[in-house]
């Protein structure tokens, strides 16, 4: 009847201890994490995502460190209890991978706060924005395998190590036959590294791409996503962009030159369009203030055509801009030169008859 009672004791202590130090440990989450958060709320721009990355990772270590503290308050036997603190433990190296992946992505929010995409002049932004995705998964791979290795050493057997190191030379082996067959795989992991460091290509760049038009929307480990201007995706992989061509308007920088051409009659003055043109333009809110030139660039049999050269921050703009320079620049030669659109001539020739010019052929004389 002792031995019962001092066992009840024993599970009551236990379990009383540990709903008081996970009440301790959620009391301490809390207050940190709303510090934390109160601390992004005041500092505008902080943003480094405390309680989104690293919330339910912390959590989970504060959990699984009150069972290992009450564990030993716990009347098992040795075996059960040598087996169930194996299973804890394991599940602490897993959540501790967890918190230093999360680790990663704030590291990732720290470090690309400085660089807004979203500026006018991003070049330097998108480089580094590109540059990083490929870091980070190459770091999260990095954890993931350190995370495994630390698994297999949480078990104190020396045979568990032999068999893992073997498993580790088998998936070593393996892994070199693997990138041997799936050559398009390697290439695109070894073309995920180029384009990080030689940049052809960054996050939000304009490309034209198998002729469509669209922006560097994602850069994984094996393709790259472009947003078309109809909102459509184009999957690409990733070697595409290091064996072929493909046109980047935003290599250097992101302003650029837009063209609207004019096809209008001889007979309309030149110079009262380049006035026009000037109208249009430098009010426009898509223009940077660099380019806007007019120019006569070619002559056909039946009309002129009139190039408007326009620079732009960026090709959203230039694209607007052009659109607005064309429907601007027709609306005034339909107001004020009606008859300066390109026409076709048509000329009557005399018809034969008693009006046509006779010719005469002299006769021999008699």
């Amino acid at each position: 009847m002792i031995a019962v009672f001092h066992s009840h004791h024993a599970w009551f202590f236990a379990i009383f201890f540990f709903c008081a130090i996970l009440v301790f440990a959620n009391v301490v989450h809390y207050i940190l994490f709303r510090v934390l958060k109160r601390k992004e709320t005041q500092m505008a721009g902080l943003g480094w995502g405390f309680q989104q990355y690293l919330g339910r990772p912390a959590r989970a270590i504060f959990f699984l460190t009150c069972l290992l503290i009450a564990l030993p308050f716990v009347p098992l036997s040795s075996n059960l209890a040598h087996l169930i603190r194996q299973g804890f433990v394991m599940a602490m190296v897993v959540a501790l991978g967890w918190f230093v992946v999360g680790c990663i992505y704030v590291l990732q929010a720290a470090l690309l706060r400085k660089y807004d995409i979203t500026a006018a002049d991003n070049v330097r932004a998108r480089s580094i924005h590109t540059q990083f995705q490929v870091f980070r998964r190459m770091l999260i791979a990095f954890v993931v395998v350190i995370d495994i290795g630390a698994l297999l050493w949480t078990f104190n057997d020396p045979r568990i190590w032999h068999y893992g190191s073997g498993l580790l030379a088998s998936a070593g082996i393996a892994t070199l036959v693997l990138a041997t067959a799936a050559k398009s795989t390697a290439s695109n992991f070894f073309a995920g590294l180029q384009i990080a460091f030689t940049e052809p290509i960054r996050i939000e760049d304009v490309v034209i791409v198998e002729g469509e038009w669209g922006r560097i929307e994602e850069i994984t480990s094996s393709y790259v996503v472009v947003r078309i201007w109809d909102l459509r995706r184009l999957i690409v992989p990733l070697s595409y962009f290091i064996e072929n061509p493909f046109q980047n308007w935003t290599r250097q920088s992101a302003d650029l030159l837009g063209t609207a051409f004019l096809y209008v009659d001889y007979s309309i003055p030149v110079e009262e369009l380049r006035k026009q043109l000037d109208v249009i333009v430098h009010p426009a809110p898509q223009w940077d203030g660099k380019v806007c030139v007019l120019q006569v660039t070619n002559l056909t049999d039946r009309s002129m055509e009139i190039r408007c050269l326009v620079s732009t921050r960026n090709s959203g703009e230039g694209f607007d801009l052009r659109c607005l320079v064309r429907e601007k620049m027709i609306a005034w030669i339909k107001e004020n030169y009606p008859d300066a659109f390109p026409t076709t001539r048509f000329a009557s020739r005399p018809e034969s008859g008693p009006g046509a010019l006779e010719i005469s052929t002299p006769h021999p004389s008699s």
